[in-house]
């Protein structure tokens, strides 16, 4: 185990390779990305929240974390009447993964049962980690197997699963999230694109931990996907205070609907599709639907526009705005059908 997740919440089936990789600024990573450097290759250097920042975020927590801890009995009330007591959770690292803890721990409180968690790497591009796959089925009914993720953006992570999945035909293409805006998952707590507080943060609402990395001069044959433990940010660490806060509202009288989501329409793939032809983009990639992807885009990327259904709504966009003041990118509104922002990244073969 590293980082700061709790040994009983979560087995952490990643290499650790803190120290081995030296993280980039955002535009030497954007301009290596777009010249065709994977972006698993390498490590972003993080963003530190300014306190404007950060007093966003708390303000997000507190407003969003009923509607959070409600879409957290609610999936998990699925995922216990399809698997009931063989339920094994595999988070996605990094985002699933306090959202992994959020739904065993709710599951435990309320069907008192111990619930197995693990979390592992899955790449667009080069798929899941074989490895932490095949260690897992080793131990576990691959019957019980759910994967666990946030939330969907335009279902992207959806597709790449599906095909590693081919490999594994004993394990269900299932996929549970808490907000599938998308479409695109089979259990979801709700379609909406509502705020997940844990999307405005990286490492510091995540174990401390980096994103997953896959470069073969670090990660072996045998081992498993890597990441790195950011430990100099101890003192910034919230991973907790998100956890905890969430669970104060968590209902365990409330009756939640049992009945899967299995309307795959894909309907955010569709609406992302169309923006990428009104803008003239050139990649699908470049178009980042929904208010976690919008955040990621603005922490990770380099966005040249980003939309959104209004300039006035300060409860689920206000992080957004920020972080776009701050970089100085613009905001325009937008006729978003299925999504609150969508985050537009620049080709900078167009510089």
């Amino acid at each position: 185990m590293f980082g700061t997740y709790k040994a009983d919440d979560v087995t952490i089936l990643l290499k650790d390779i803190t120290g081995l990789v030296t993280p980039l600024e955002t535009k030497e990573r954007e301009a290596k990305i777009q010249s065709g450097v994977h972006y698993s290759e390498m490590l972003p250097l993080e963003y530190e929240p300014t306190p404007e920042y950060m007093t966003i975020y708390k303000l997000a927590l507190e407003r969003f974390s009923a509607v959070t801890a409600d879409a957290v009995g609610a999936v998990a009330s699925k995922i216990w009447s399809d698997k009931g007591r063989d339920t094994v959770l595999i988070s996605l690292a990094r985002a699933g993964t306090s959202i992994g803890i959020l739904i065993k721990h709710y599951m435990e409180q309320r069907y008192c049962c111990k619930i197995p968690h693990y979390t592992i790497s899955i790449i667009r591009g080069r798929g899941i980690d074989k490895n932490a796959m095949d260690y897992i089925i080793e131990r576990h009914n691959p019957k019980g197997i759910q994967f666990v993720d946030g939330w969907t953006g335009k279902g992207a992570i959806r597709s790449v699963l599906n095909q590693a999945l081919k490999d594994y035909p004993q394990v269900a293409k299932d996929l549970a999230v808490l907000s599938d805006s998308a479409y695109s998952a089979e259990k979801c707590g709700t379609h909406e694109d509502f705020l997940i507080a844990s999307s405005c943060l990286n490492s510091t609402v995540s174990g401390l931990l980096s994103r997953t990395f896959l470069r073969s001069d670090i990660i072996g044959e045998n081992d498993f996907h890597g990441c790195a433990f950011y430990s100099e940010l101890l003192e910034k660490d919230v991973t907790y205070e998100f956890i905890n806060r969430i669970e104060q509202d968590f209902s365990f009288t409330k009756s939640y609907s049992t009945d899967t989501d299995n309307q795959l329409t894909y309907a955010g793939l569709a609406e992302a599709e169309k923006i990428r032809q009104e803008f003239n983009i050139s990649s699908i990639n470049f178009v980042k639907p929904s208010i976690g992807e919008t955040t990621r885009v603005l922490l990770r990327r380099v966005p040249y526009k980003i939309l959104v259904h209004s300039l006035n709504d300060e409860n689920n966009l206000g992080h957004i705005y920020q972080l776009a003041k701050e970089k100085n990118v613009p905001v325009e509104v937008y006729p978003l059908q299925h999504y609150k922002s969508c985050g537009l990244i620049r080709d900078l073969s167009d510089i």
